[in-house]
C-alpha cells in the first residue's frame, strides 16, 4: 500500500499525490479544473498582494521619517528582518506572473499551479513574518520592549494559527474522513 503523502509532500507538490487531491467537479475535464484551479490561485494572490505592497511602501518610508535616528540597535535590526522578509513575500508572490509569461502556451500549466501554490504559502509565510516583526519595531518604538515581544509573539500564533494551522486541521479531519469512509467502502465490497 502506497504511503500516505504527508503535509509537507502536498505544499511542496501542489496536491499532485492521487490520494492527496479531491477529484474535479462532476463533469469537469482535467484541461477545466487546471483552468479553474489557475483562477483561483491567481484571484488567492491578488487578494494578498497589494497588503504586501501596503506594507513593504511602509516599511520602505520608516527609515526616512522624522525620528528614525532614535531607534536602538534593536528595532532596527529587528526592522531589517522585516523588509526582508516583506521583499520576499513580493518576489515570492509575483514569481508566478513571471512564471507565467516565460512558458505561455508552453503547456506548464499544471507546474505552473504547483509552482504558484508553493510560491504563494512561502509568500503568506514572508509576510507573517515580515507584519510580526514589524510589530515589534512599532511596539517597541512606541511603548517599550517587553510589550513589543508579547504584542509579536500574539501576533505571530493569531497569524500562524489563522492562515495555517487552523486550515492545516481541517485538511487532516477531511482526510481521515475520506480515509474512514474508502476503508468502509471497501470492507462492504
Amino acid at each position: 500500500m502506497a504511503k500516505k503523502p504527508t503535509i509537507r509532500d502536498s505544499i511542496l507538490t501542489g496536491g499532485v499525490f492521487p490520494e492527496d487531491t479531491h477529484e474535479g467537479r462532476p463533469g469537469e475535464t482535467p484541461h477545466e479544473r487546471a483552468d479553474r484551479e489557475l483562477i483561483e490561485l491567481l484571484n488567492e494572490m491578488r487578494v494578498v498582494l497589494p497588503g504586501v505592497q501596503v506594507l513593504f511602501a511602509f516599511l520602505f518610508a520608516a527609515p526616512f521619517a522624522t525620528g528614525w535616528k532614535h531607534v536602538t540597535d534593536l528595532q532596527a535590526r529587528v526592522f531589517m528582518a522585516s523588509i526582508i522578509c516583506a521583499a520576499l513575500a513580493s518576489a515570492f508572490l509575483i514569481a508566478p506572473t513571471t512564471f507565467h509569461r516565460l512558458t505561455f502556451r508552453m503547456g506548464f500549466k499544471e507546474r505552473l499551479i504547483r509552482t504558484g501554490n508553493v510560491c504563494l504559502l512561502a509568500g503568506t509565510l514572508m509576510l507573517a513574518i515580515s507584519m510580526t516583526l514589524a510589530l515589534f519595531v512599532v511596539t517597541s518604538v512606541v511603548v517599550d520592549d517587553a510589550w513589543a515581544l508579547v504584542v509579536s509573539i500574539a501576533s505571530g500564533i493569531v497569524l500562524i494559527g489563522l492562515w495555517y494551522v487552523v486550515p492545516l486541521s481541517q485538511r487532516e479531519l477531511d482526510e481521515d474522513r475520506r480515509e474512514r469512509e474508502v476503508h468502509a467502502h471497501r470492507s462492504r465490497t
